[in-house]
C-alpha cells in the first residue's frame, strides 16, 4: 500500500500478519479434527485480523497515536475504501436479484434446454454461467448441487463426476465474473480495471473450460438417459446479470454498473410483484449486510497492512522472495504460490488475495511484470485451491447434498477444470509468446478508444 524503499526489511515486523493467519487457521484445524462443520469458517476473519492488530500495536515501536494514525491511514486508503463499497454494491445486486426470481429463471432455464445425453457438460455451462452473472460460486452451487444430485442418481453417472462438473462451472464464474469478491479485491489491490483482469483471464480459463467440456462430454455419458423436463422461467428476470456483464466488460464504470443493475432489477421486481418499494429497501440492505464480514476483514486487514508495511514486514517477504526470482516467469510463479499458500492456509480465496495483494504488486513492479497479468494470477490461483481444498466452503456445502455417497478423495481427482486452468496459467507464463500477444491485444483495444 506504501511504496518506501527507504523502508528497513524486518521478519519482526510481520508478526501480526503471522498471528492472524496462524489463528485463523490453528481454529480451523483444532475444529476441524474435533468434528465440528465447516470448521474453518467457525473463527470470523475480522476476529482472527483483530488479533493481529492487537500484537501490532503490543510489539511495534512508536507511542499510541503514532500507531493507531498509520492503522488509519490503511483503512482509509482510497483502494481499501472503493472495494469496500464495491462489495456493498455487488451483495445488493445479488440479493436484489435472487429476490426478484433471477437465479431460480438462470437456473430453470438451463435445465429445461439441457439434452438429458449431456448431463454433465450442461451443469458445468450452467454453473458456469450463474457464478459468472452473480459472482458467487457457493450460490452457484447451493442452486445447483441438489438438482445435480437427483440427475446423478437417476443417469448412472458417476455421482463424482455429477459433482465435479457442479464444482468446476461454479470455479469458472468466481474466477472470471466482474462482481465477484475475488476479481474486486485482485483489480484493487493491483491497481487495474476489471476488464482488463477478465480479458486475461478469459484467454488463460476459455481453453480450460472447452478441454473440461470436451472431456465431460466424452466420459460422463449416461448409462440411462433421465427424462427431460420443463422448468418455468422469465428471460426477463434473467436480463439484469447480461446487462451488469455487458456493461462492466464495456468499461463502463463499476459503481454505475452495479447501481445500475439493482435499480433495474428492482423495476423488474416491481412489475412482477416480487417486492413492494419497502421490501425492496430491505433486500438492498441485506445485500449491505451480507458483506459485512469481507467489509470488516478488508478494513482491518488495510490498516494492519500499513502498519506491517511501516515496520518492513512486507519488505522481508518481498527480500525473501526475490531471492528466488530471476526474471518475469519466476516473479509470476511466485505470486501464484504466494497466494495459493494463503489460500491452503485460510481457505477463504478473497481473504489469500487480500492478503497477498500488496506484496505480489510490489513483486510485479520490481521485476517489471504486467499487473494486470498480476491481477489475473492472484485470482486463478486462489480459485484453483479454493476449489481444490477438502476443507473449503465450495467442497464442504457440495459434498453435502450427496450425503455420505461421495468422499472428497473420490471427488478431488475429477475436478478436470481446475486442474487444467493451473496447466494453462503455467503454459502462459512459460511461453512469453503467449503472454505478449494477450497484452498487445489489450493494449490496441485501449489505443483504439
Amino acid at each position: 500500500m506504501e511504496n518506501n524503499e527507504n523502508i528497513k526489511a524486518s521478519f519482526k515486523g510481520l508478526i501480526p500478519f503471522i498471528v492472524f493467519i496462524l489463528l485463523y487457521l490453528g481454529t480451523g484445524i483444532f475444529l476441524n479434527i474435533k468434528g465440528v462443520e465447516l470448521a474453518f469458517y467457525q473463527l470470523p476473519g475480522p476476529v482472527a485480523a483483530f488479533a493481529g492488530i492487537i500484537v501490532a500495536f503490543i510489539i511495534f515501536k512508536g507511542t499510541i497515536q503514532e500507531k493507531f494514525n498509520t492503522f488509519l491511514e490503511g483503512c482509509g486508503h482510497p483502494d481499501i475504501i472503493t472495494m469496500c463499497i464495491i462489495y456493498l454494491l455487488a451483495g445488493a445486486f445479488a440479493v436484489v436479484s435472487k429476490a426478484m426470481g433471477g437465479v431460480d429463471s438462470t437456473v430453470n432455464l438451463g435445465i429445461t434446454y439441457i439434452p438429458p445425453h449431456y448431463i454433465a457438460v450442461g451443469l458445468f455451462i450452467i454453473g458456469a454461467f450463474i457464478s459468472t452473472a452473480t459472482g458467487t460460486s457457493v450460490g452457484s452451487i447451493v442452486a445447483l448441487g441438489p438438482i445435480a444430485v437427483g440427475l446423478g442418481e437417476k443417469s448412472g453417472v458417476p455421482m463424482a463426476l455429477i459433482l465435479a462438473a457442479v464444482m468446476g462451472g461454479a470455479m469458472f464464474g468466481d474466477n472470471l465474473s466482474v462482481i465477484s469478491d475475488t476479481t474486486i479485491a485482485a483489480t484493487k489491490t493491483q491497481g487495474v480495471e476489471m476488464k482488463d483482469k477478465f480479458r486475461i483471464n478469459l484467454y488463460i480459463a476459455l481453453p480450460a473450460a472447452i478441454l473440461t467440456i470436451i472431456l465431460l462430454f466424452f466420459f460422463a455419458r449416461p448409462d440411462v438417459v433421465p427424462e427431460a423436463m420443463n422448468y418455468d422461467y422469465n428471460l426477463v428476470k434473467v436480463f439484469p446479470y447480461i446487462f451488469v456483464l455487458v456493461m462492466a466488460l464495456a468499461g463502463v464504470n463499476v459503481f454505475v454498473v452495479l447501481t445500475s443493475g439493482i435499480l433495474l432489477s428492482g423495476i423488474i421486481g416491481f412489475i412482477y410483484g416480487d417486492f413492494t418499494l419497502l421490501g425492496y429497501g430491505k433486500e438492498i440492505y441485506n445485500g449491505f449486510t451480507n458483506m459485512t464480514e469481507i467489509f470488516v476483514l478488508s478494513l482491518l486487514t488495510g490498516g494492519m497492512a500499513q502498519m506491517v508495511t511501516r515496520q518492513g514486514g512486507i519488505q522481508w517477504v518481498i527480500d525473501t522472495v526475490q531471492k528466488f526470482i530471476v526474471g518475469k516467469k519466476s516473479a509470476k510463479v511466485g505470486i501464484g504460490l504466494l497466494v495459493s499458500l494463503a489460500d491452503i492456509a485460510v481457505a477463504n480465496n478473497t481473504v489469500a488475495i487480500i492478503i497477498t495483494g500488496g506484496i505480489s504488486k510490489k513483486i510485479s513492479e520490481k521485476n517489471n511484470v504486467d499487473l494486470r497479468e498480476s491481477a489475473a494470477i492472484l485470482d486463478i490461483f486462489s480459485c484453483i485451491f479454493q476449489g481444490l481444498i477438502p476443507y473449503g466452503a465450495q467442497m464442504l456445502i457440495l459434498l453435502g447434498f450427496a450425503g455420505d455417497k461421495v468422499a472428497p478423495t473420490q471427488l478431488i481427482p475429477l475436478l478436470w477444470y481446475q486442474l487444467l486452468l493451473g496447466i494453462f496459467t503455467l503454459i502462459y507464463i512459460f511461453i512469453p509468446q503467449i503472454s505478449r500477444k494477450a497484452l498487445s491485444i489489450l493494449d490496441k483495444n485501449v489505443e483504439k478508444k
